[in-house]
């Protein structure tokens, strides 16, 4: 199958437009729709229903769309690992939820890696939490970065760090008794924090923003008067600096990161090393 047509199919999925689909893919727009035309052939189903103002994934579609998704990155993959050279010769692809690749302390133990493992190259990925496990048992990614290991069997976990959710404000008056009056913001961090911060009372509202990115959280908050939980690396300069305070009183949510990877992975050796690489030691507030 030609990846290109899978390429296409994937940009009017994502665009639910023929027209802005051909500007980012810089094709024709009967281009494109020819190359439409050509997969649904191949696969004997229609892709996508074609309305004026409204194109949209069919069943057929939405269940070849995951599929689509796996095989360009499998090939892209393949194509690194036959180009490998002899000063870079092992390819190893880390996979983690957007807001990981955020995390203060990733870039510096990427970096770390680096100079203790010669002839590593690193292909890192973003990748939907829900479908984590999954690409790690299909070895489409070697290794994940994650705060809830999925509890699977033949899978190895290691903790490399831990730290601290706290709810910040950059209000130095705001308080457990008068925080029902900010604005909230919410980091979407998983179905354990999901249920910690549902006891909290206090904090039962629609929030003004709901992110995965830590990054937008902050500026958030930074900016305006709310209040929201965020990661402790994350907000350590800004506490140290006195434009974030943590609210007095508000419970503190203990986290960890682990590296989950296959037991039988055939790089389980290099993966080895590259947990024995610790992760920088940054200043926590408390």
């Amino acid at each position: 199958m030609d990846t290109e047509l899978l390429r296409t199919f994937l940009e009017v999925s994502k665009t639910r437009h023929f027209g802005r689909a051909a500007d980012n893919l810089f094709l024709t727009q009967s281009a494109v729709s020819f190359r439409v035309r050509q997969l649904e052939s191949q696969i004997g189903n229609e892709l996508f229903s074609r309305q004026r103002g409204n194109v949209h994934l069919t069943a057929a579609g939405e269940r070849l769309q995951p599929y689509a998704e796996a095989i360009l990155q499998t090939w892209g993959r393949a194509k690194q690992d036959v180009a490998l050279s002899e000063t870079l010769n092992t390819q190893v692809t880390i996979g983690a939820s957007p807001m990981f690749w955020e995390f203060d302390g990733i870039s510096d133990w990427i970096n770390r890696i680096y100079a203790t493992v010669e002839g590593l190259a690193l292909r890192l990925e973003s990748v939907p939490r829900k479908s984590m496990a999954k690409q790690i048992l299909d070895k489409s990614i070697d290794v994940s970065i994650t705060s809830e290991p999925p509890r699977i069997e033949n899978l190895q976990v290691t903790q490399v760090r831990d730290f601290q959710l706290q709810l910040v404000t950059k209000d130095p008056d705001c308080t457990m008794e008068n925080v029902n009056s900010y604005p909230l913001v919410y980091l979407d961090w998983g179905t354990r924090f999901s249920m910690e911060h549902g006891r909290i009372s206090e904090l039962q509202k629609t929030p003004v923003m709901h992110t995965h990115s830590s990054r937008m959280a902050l500026e958030y908050l930074l900016n305006n008067r709310a209040v929201g939980y965020l990661p402790s690396p994350v907000v350590a300069q800004s506490v140290e600096d006195g434009t974030l305070y943590t609210v007095p009183g508000a419970p503190v949510m203990e986290q960890s990161l682990y590296l989950v990877w296959r037991e039988d992975s055939d790089k389980e050796g290099l993966l080895e090393a590259m947990r024995a690489v610790p992760f920088n030691t940054v200043i926590e507030s408390v």
